[in-house]
């Protein structure tokens, strides 16, 4: 079993920051924090757990069982993506592994990401393959992009040059964490950690997927929605919504002028017909209303936001267009899974 860091008793910093991010999530948090305890690992780490203002019996389940955990506990409910900056900016190790408390580290998890950032001196992000919690079959290992920012999961085992890794299992370096300048805090939930692998890729640094070992995940069970229930995608409002508008936040932010306004119009256009047709399908008015609208009118509400953000980060970029374009497929990815799975079902 690991070693858990305590500052009373070891000189050297940790090695990793393993930080779960945890709201309401009593009925997850074994598996996960018992995954991580089994880990074998040369050194220290450092278990941190952010409660974001729980309701459930969480965070007495932590004191009571995990007494070795670092716990924050917010008294007030403050997100995803302020939870993760809190814990990153408490955190001593030298990495930080994200982890969500839906999650489970296959065994050698921690080693294979250490190895791979310490022997190959890769300073990038890593993640690692990553299979459904219920059925043991492989989901993605990691994801490229279509043209309009959807992830496409990667599934090529000879692929390990990615687009983006889930937040779900995500390996940093804290010092690019830091210069990175973390999740931002206006995104709410989903798509920061698509920010954060094109942050990571407009400065120079890679994206990978590490192939060895594996993370397993009961997608969706945290947020609700984004999984396959049978033949057909299930869904929620708010997680579309979020998604939606939090990835044109991503595109309008990352993507080189050359390639922002030929894709973003087309974006745009597309985004209002799919939730007019959709809704039209449907015979129900609340996809328009409660996904699209939403969605645009947040990316008009933060226009000067997005202006500030991708003008700061143009300044910075090392990337080329065409490293970028490395990493996405032509097919739309929607299309794919509309012609698969026909339409989603939204709850």
């Amino acid at each position: 079993m690991v070693t858990l860091y305590d500052p009373d008793r070891h000189d050297q910093p940790p090695i990793c920051s393993v930080c779960i991010a945890n709201y309401n999530g009593e009925s997850l948090l074994r598996i996960c924090l018992d995954s991580v305890l089994a880990q074998d690992l040369n050194g220290t780490i450092e278990l941190i757990v952010h409660d974001d203002a729980s309701t459930d019996n969480s965070v007495p389940f932590i004191e009571s069982n995990y007494p070795g955990v670092r716990l924050l506990a917010s008294e007030i409910n403050v997100g995803f993506c302020i939870s993760n900056n809190r814990m990153a900016e408490a955190a001593r190790g030298d990495f930080l592994l994200l982890l969500n408390n839906d999650a489970a580290l296959r065994t050698g998890a921690l080693e294979s990401l250490h190895r791979r950032a310490s022997v190959d001196h890769f300073g990038g992000i890593l993640t690692l393959p990553q299979y459904d919690m219920d059925t043991g079959a492989l989901l993605d290992m990691g994801s490229i992009f279509d043209p309009f920012l959807n992830p496409v999961p990667n599934l090529n085992p000879a692929r390990q040059h990615i687009g983006m890794v889930m937040g779900a299992c995500l390996w940093c370096p804290r010092r690019l964490w830091t210069e990175l300048g973390g999740f931002p805090v206006w995104f709410e939930s989903l798509a920061e950690d698509m920010y954060l692998c094109l942050a990571a890729q407009n400065s120079g640094f890679e994206v990978r997927v590490e192939p060895t070992s594996g993370y397993d995940h009961a997608v969706g069970r945290s947020l609700g929605g984004g999984k396959v229930l049978g033949t057909h995608l299930s869904t929620t409002y708010r997680r579309r919504a979020l998604s939606e508008r939090n990835k044109t936040y991503v595109m309008i932010i990352f993507f080189p002028a050359a390639l922002l306004i030929v894709v973003l119009p087309i974006h745009l256009t597309l985004l209002v017909l799919e939730g007019l047709l959709l809704s039209l399908f449907k015979r129900d008015f609340d996809p328009w209303r409660r996904i699209y609208w939403p969605a645009l009118r947040g990316i008009w509400q933060k226009r000067s936001v997005l202006c500030d953000a991708r003008a700061q980060a143009q300044r910075r970029r090392t990337s080329t267009l065409s490293n970028l374009l490395k990493v996405f497929t032509v097919l739309p990815y929607k299309l794919k899974m509309l012609l698969r799975h026909g339409l989603p079902d939204i709850k």
